[in-house]
């Protein structure tokens, strides 16, 4: 059986015609950067997610760091965030020059802790970013009042998470800004890199915007330190077509975790952990099981393909050796990069799949 862990191009001859369409459209027309499907997009994202703004960048890496250089985090200053997290979180706190301190996470979501946010506060705190992981939303109102009492930036990492929704509000809309990625393999991915920057406030809307064009508003006037980051209209063109199927896509991946959780019962395995107050996108289908070392060799053998996110935390990475980090600094953390495993996830898996794959596992701890 062939398995794919996401299937891009099943997903993408399902809708073939109209993505083809767009992409001779922008063809014909030469705009490949800025062209009318760049706004087009903006206005759609903004519309999805319910903000006033949405900004069009190169990738979810590069949102991170504008919307840090929007609000003014450089060194001296410090940034929270978990050290469970694809290592694009933390690597932009220290690209724009700042620290950052990480909190342990909620062993059931695996996103941040709010109850330990406050006792990492110091003077130089600057910002709070959040990560949606694997598409389970973290825990926000008590966050953005930690924020509000503090006086600090609220920077939603929802790369993983589009389509997410906590308490009823699509995430990215909940803090100060939200970055988004759309990395092919993400619930909403293009055909390359992309990402987006979304918010409420003008303000910010346009000094993030003047930031990614090399800090200019007008042509060859630099007015602050800026970055070349767009999204171009190719990959604008793409993602306007497939936005209109997300909400199918996301239902499908939640139909089938339900199906794989169902299953999986009886194994001695936890299913992922969902939030009643939520609406989980199932980025990731992640377990956390015993030997799981043993059990990804053997799904190898299988030829059922998986990914473990992550391995390493980000404190005992040795990028970040500088900040110092060791075993046992975070245990819920290091307890988790043990025991986590991702299996097959995307709107295409057919019930013969969720079967075979759940049959190897039970083969496995049988």
């Amino acid at each position: 059986m062939k398995l794919n862990m996401v299937d891009v191009v099943g997903q993408y001859k399902k809708i073939q015609p109209d993505v083809d369409a767009a992409i001779h459209k922008v063809l014909e027309s030469g705009q490949f950067i800025l062209g009318k499907d760049v706004a087009d997009l903006e206005s759609a994202v903004a519309s999805y997610l319910g903000v006033k703004y949405a900004l069009g960048c190169a990738s979810g890496t590069d949102a991170l760091q504008i919307a840090m250089m929007a609000l003014g985090v450089g060194p001296g200053d410090e940034v929270i965030s978990t050290p469970f997290t694809f290592v694009a979180t933390a690597e932009t706190i220290g690209i724009v020059g700042a620290k950052p301190v990480y909190v342990d996470i909620d062993p059931r979501t695996f996103t941040i802790d709010p109850t330990r946010i406050e006792e990492a506060i110091t003077p130089r705190t600057k910002a709070i970013i959040p990560v949606h992981l694997y598409g389970q939303a973290a825990d926000m109102d008590p966050i953005v009042d930690i924020a509000r009492r503090h006086g600090l930036w609220v920077i939603e990492d929802s790369a993983q998470a589009m389509g997410a929704s906590y308490k009823g509000a699509k995430v990215c809309g909940i803090g100060h800004v939200g970055c988004i990625s759309f990395f092919p393999s993400k619930n909403l991915g293009c055909f390359g890199d992309g990402g987006m920057i979304v918010t409420n406030d003008q303000a910010l809307a346009d000094r993030m915007k003047m930031i990614a064009a090399h800090g200019s508003k007008e042509r060859y006037y630099h007015e602050v330190l800026g970055v070349n980051s767009r999204l171009d209209t190719l990959q604008a063109a793409i993602l306007g077509v497939k936005i209109r199927y997300l909400d199918q896509w996301n239902a499908a991946r939640r139909k089938a975790a339900a199906r794989y959780t169902e299953l999986l019962k009886g194994l001695p395995v936890t299913p992922p952990f969902v939030d009643d107050r939520c609406i989980h996108i199932f980025h990731q289908y992640t377990l956390r099981v015993p030997r799981r070392d043993d059990l990804a060799a053997f799904l190898k053998e299988k030829g059922i393909p998986h990914g473990v996110y992550y391995p390493v935390p980000l404190h005992l990475q040795k990028a970040f050796a500088m900040s110092g980090g060791k075993n046992g600094d975070f245990p819920v953390t290091e307890k988790a990069t043990e025991e986590v495993i991702s299996l097959p996830m995307h709107s295409e898996l057919t019930e013969e799949n969720l079967s075979f794959i759940t049959g190897a596992i039970r083969d496995f701890y049988r």
